[in-house]
């Protein structure tokens, strides 16, 4: 319990408003209900959330510890009252989420509140699995990432040995990830690989593709497959062999077929025809395919997971477009990269 006295600085503002400027961290509607259930006391009783404080109130507040703290990146989850998460698996070690479009999976400059990680460290939190306050307490990490305006299939770890195998299964290709996208045209030939290097220009976050090595060029190798071809656009299964910065974009941009909806790699007045203002990308399927030992995490090898619904392939290719879980692959392009 912390008490505070109300100085005439403090004086004539609500008690839910001056709840809010004093407990930054404490979500507005868990404030209501603290002082719903008198947590929130004034002067040794409950009071109503639109009481007006008056010099010399003494405040008595039953609330957590860490709601006192002063807001930073590494308790933002605090914030988080109603964490929002599309949950396909969790277990003990992981937690497979697909992430909506529009969401950043980590804090930047200009947002570290709503964000896949704090939602997903406040609902750990909440559930009682995580408290960052216990001696050496692992802090739940993204083992991947995708783009702000792509949606799609993000793996969490809960523990330090998940995120540790994970990693290596992702540096190792142990984990075969799926992508689908509409570009615009017809791709000739309907199925095939896309190969280059891809240098990134870091002050506009853009990269180029390149047909033979460059400084600082990275390979890119992206397998894909047509479903579908209707209204000028086609629906591309893509295969990540490699998983570099704005891969699939960079790469079918160079190929003539900009994917819909991509203003940093495609046109602006193809896209305008369409109505579609962020790129249509969707990392739709994960399958672990591990070749060495996985630890903790060997009960996961062979299996695979898949969202159940893409919003464009719905909009602009019909309901059934979507594949079905299947043994299909890419077996005929995968050959060495070197």
């Amino acid at each position: 319990m912390k008490e505070f006295t109300i100085t005439q600085n403090d004086a004539g503002q609500r008690l839910d408003r001056w709840l809010g400027k004093t407990l930054p961290l404490l979500p507005a509607p868990l404030a209501q209900k603290y002082i719903r259930l008198k947590r929130v006391k004034v002067n040794g009783k409950g009071a109503k959330r639109d009481l007006r404080l008056q010099p010399g109130d003494l405040l008595q507040l039953y609330i957590n510890d860490e709601f006192f703290d002063t807001p930073r990146e590494d308790n933002a989850f605090l914030s988080v009252f109603k964490p929002q998460l599309d949950i396909l698996y969790e277990d003990a070690h992981i937690l497979l989420v697909n992430k909506r479009p529009g969401l950043l999976v980590h804090p930047d400059q200009g947002e570290y509140v709503n964000t896949l990680i704090t939602h997903i460290q406040a609902y750990l939190y909440q559930k009682k699995e995580w408290d960052p306050r216990q001696e050496h307490a692992f802090t739940p990490a993204l083992c991947n990432r995708i783009d702000r305006n792509t949606g799609g299939i993000v793996i969490a770890a809960k523990t330090a040995e998940a995120l540790r195998v994970m990693n290596q299964k992702i540096r190792d290709r142990e984990i075969e990830k799926y992508y689908l996208c509409a570009v615009h045209g017809r791709v000739q030939p309907p199925q095939g690989r896309l190969e280059g290097f891809l240098s990134k220009d870091e002050s506009k976050n853009q990269v180029t593709v390149h047909r033979s090595p460059v400084p600082g060029g990275r390979t890119a190798v992206t397998l894909y497959r047509t479903l579908q071809v209707k209204n000028g656009l086609s629906l591309v299964e893509c295969e990540l062999v490699t998983g570099r910065t704005h891969q699939i974009r960079a790469q079918f941009a160079a190929a003539g077929h900009p994917l819909l909806g991509d203003g940093k790699y495609g046109r602006n007045r193809d896209n305008r025809r369409y109505d579609r203002k962020f790129q249509a990308l969707w990392s739709y399927k994960l399958v672990f395919s591990f070749t060495t030992d996985a630890g903790a995490l060997e009960y996961l090898n062979g299996q695979s997971w898949q969202v159940d619904r893409v919003d464009f392939v719905e909009e602009y290719f019909g309901p059934g477009a979507l594949p079905r879980p299947s043994g299909e692959n890419f077996t005929e392009n995968k050959r060495e990269m070197y």
